[in-house]
């Protein structure tokens, strides 16, 4: 049976911490695993991509396989071929695929029809490698993760829910600040057993905080009600006053693309006490041990 990567809770914590080693040692030396030797994947994108199309095509090549890289409109797909069809015939073809799509229900039909390990790469709902460099890099930063508290200020979106699933894996404490119309998918805060809250108020969640992490306010989709989001999202902008209701010690994260001057400052973004530089790499470090672990476990 294929192993898939849809929201992360696939991943025991003992398996979580053992990728998370393995992504260090990739990003030691970058060339240690020819794991996808012989091998190709296939990343199909649906929405615009920078940091997941480039890092997946480039972990793919250094892992030594085939990226085949499907934009929109380029396969039958978009002519009405079900994902169902679509699933069968990849199989036959790749030894992985991965999707960057919308409706999380699309990979969820994608992976109970394919015979190949399928990563989520982005839906609406999850984004959970993302989530995988995220923790990655705070772990760079405290050497360890367990009893870190990690705060979320924003919309109550794809990103809060992995930060929320991964980050309970990981025995953080992970805090999520957003307004009411824009909280978290219910379920996925019970889904993590009481290991997570969610406040309305930005600075209890920033307070004593090791991590402050933040996304956009208007993502892709969101842009017909861009002006009422901009207004409740207002109070959580990720800004120096912030920042200082957090540890000494904290860190600034962001996924990119980002917006200075609207969820986070200028300042923050490009500050010393910023690790979102580092969070870009590390997706590459992070999505390679991630490939590795599917493909050697399926």
């Amino acid at each position: 049976m294929p192993r898939h990567f849809l929201t992360g809770d696939e991943l025991t914590s003992d398996e979580l911490t053992a990728l998370l080693d393995r992504a260090v040692e990739l990003k030691r030396d970058r060339l240690a695993s020819g794991a996808l030797d012989g091998k190709s994947v296939a990343l199909i994108f649906d929405r615009p991509s920078t940091r997941t199309r480039i890092s997946f095509e480039v972990g793919v090549a250094e892992l030594g396989g085939h990226p085949v890289v499907l934009r929109e409109g380029e396969m039958q797909l978009s002519r009405g071929e079900s994902v169902r069809d679509t699933a069968l015939v990849l199989s036959r073809y790749v030894h992985a695929i991965a999707v960057r799509t919308g409706p999380h229900e699309t990979i969820e039909t994608l992976a109970s029809y394919s015979d190949v390990p399928v990563v989520n790469m982005l839906t609406a709902e999850h984004h959970p490698c993302q989530a995988l460099a995220d923790l990655m890099t705070i772990r760079e930063r405290f050497g360890d993760l367990s009893g870190l508290r990690l705060a979320y200020v924003g919309d109550g979106n794809n990103m809060a829910h992995s930060l929320m699933v991964l980050g309970a894996k990981a025995g953080m404490e992970v805090v999520v600040a957003t307004p009411e119309e824009l909280a978290p998918s219910e379920a996925v805060v019970r889904s993590v057993n009481g290991a997570v809250s969610v406040t309305n108020d930005a600075a209890t969640a920033a307070r004593g905080a090791d991590a402050l992490y933040t996304d956009v306010w208007v993502s892709m989709g969101d842009e017909a009600e861009a002006a009422r989001r901009r207004e409740l999202l207002g109070p959580y902008r990720l800004d120096e006053s912030l920042m200082a209701q957090a540890s000494d010690r904290a860190v600034a994260l962001h996924c990119l693309p980002a917006h200075p001057g609207e969820e986070i400052t200028e300042g923050v973004l490009y500050g010393e006490r910023s690790a979102v530089w580092d969070q870009a790499e590390n997706r590459l470090h992070a999505q390679k041990a991630l490939l590795e672990l599917l493909v050697s476990t399926s």
